[in-house]
């Protein structure tokens, strides 16, 4: 009997338009649908920045991170004080360095302050000085006049920025000291006195070279 010639296969495929890739063009590989993105956490505050400053007071844009991580600990709160026991304070005061260039020093202290507030420490147990210029804090409250600035130092429950010869800055739990320019005076005689001030805990970030003198007899 003749031979039939068999009949090409027809392959079903999916119906929709196709899209012919240009001449000369390799068809692009579809991209993924990204997945809904997880909603992001919300940063911890922090004490003397601006997110919360207020109207019309920024506050200064952050450095980039130091060692601080490796070097800062949470320190047990304040034991109560009687009348006549500076020198006490003092002798329990512990110190911790932190290796900082003069112009890396205010943004290891910043990194030093972030440390303590997320260990639990409140804004209000936290002072800040500065050997040299201002804090970028300090700065621009200052430019608000002393009356502005000093008050929230008198309110006491945020982190405050001063110059470590500022007299009318007051003690409190934790001291952080950027040793960032001044003369080696200043920084031989305002150490001890940041050291006085501290009542748990005082942070430098600066050098070694300088921090190691005035500090030798305390430590």
């Amino acid at each position: 009997m003749p031979l039939i010639p068999e009949e090409p296969q027809i392959h079903e495929s999916v119906p929709g338009p196709r899209s012919t890739p240009a001449a000369g063009r390799s068809a692009s590989t579809p991209r993924p649908v990204p997945g809904p993105r997880p909603t992001p956490r919300p940063a911890p505050p922090r004490g003397g920045y601006a997110p919360n400053a207020g109207p019309g007071r920024p506050g200064p844009a952050r450095g980039p991170a130091t060692t601080a991580s490796a070097t800062v600990t949470a320190a047990p709160p304040p034991a109560p004080r009687s009348p006549g026991e500076t020198g006490a304070a003092v002798a329990t005061a512990q110190i911790q360095l932190i290796p900082a260039s003069a112009g890396g020093a205010i943004d290891a202290a910043d990194e030093a302050v972030d440390l303590l507030l997320d260990t639990g420490r409140a804004p209000g147990e936290i002072l800040v000085l500065t050997t040299g210029d201002h804090h970028p804090w300090a700065a621009h409250e200052l430019s608000f006049g002393d009356a502005s600035y000093w008050s929230q130092h008198d309110a006491g429950d945020d982190v405050f920025y001063a110059g470590i010869t500022a007299e009318r800055a007051a003690g409190r739990p934790v001291v952080v000291v950027a040793v960032n320019g001044g003369t080696d005076g200043t920084t031989a005689l305002g150490l001890p006195t940041a050291l006085a001030r501290a009542g748990t805990l005082l942070i430098v970030c600066g050098d070694h070279g300088l921090i190691d003198g005035p500090l030798a007899e305390k430590a």
